[in-house]
């Protein structure tokens, strides 16, 4: 069976979940990164929604590209599923992934890989919303996962550590910084 390859953009990066043979900072082309999905389960409830990430249409998004050994395939796909679409807010979709740091023939290596896609059509879709409206719902936010503003911090650490910018991600990390402060 033929290997498997995983786009990871938000908690993927940093808490992927699966064993995995090599991972890569990956591009994926038309779609970007944006905090557009109430959470009712992981960083929410559905009486207090958080927010979470989702691939929306438009742009580019630089994230964590995992290569899963074809023998684990099937059983990390079921594990997706079970994690991503415990509401079927997202779409699951086969992109075409870039690997810069891969080249085949002095070009940047592509590679089909397996990602979720906010689904604009589903009601838990937040769409854009303003910063002061990010910071008051991932401020009260708690779910299964624990505090919204956990995992907005978190996804902004690792991508700054692995050297990736999202201006839009790092302004609502810096104003949910100083708004929690005691």
């Amino acid at each position: 069976m033929r290997d498997l390859w995983v786009f990871g953009y938000g908690s993927l990066m940093w808490r992927p979940g699966f064993d995995f043979e090599e991972s890569y900072i990956g591009t994926l082309e038309g779609y970007h990164r944006a905090l557009c999905v109430y959470s009712h389960v992981y960083r929410g409830s559905p009486e207090n929604p958080g927010l979470v990430m989702g691939l929306s249409e438009g742009g580019s998004c630089q994230g964590m590209v995992f290569r899963v050994d074809g023998s684990q395939r099937e059983a990390v796909i079921d594990y997706l599923r079970a994690r991503e679409q415990v509401t079927s807010v997202y779409l699951e979709e086969f992109v075409p992934v870039e690997i810069a740091s891969v080249t085949v023939g002095g070009a940047p290596r592509k590679v089909e890989a397996v990602t979720y896609v906010a689904d604009t059509t589903h009601g838990q879709y937040a769409g854009k919303l303003d910063l002061e409206e990010q910071v008051k719902i991932v401020l009260k936010s708690q779910g299964e996962a624990g505090p919204n503003i956990d995992y907005v911090l978190n996804t902004v650490d690792h991508l700054k550590e692995i050297n990736i910018e999202d201006e839009a991600l790092y302004e609502l990390a810096d104003a949910l910084r100083l708004k929690a402060k005691p």
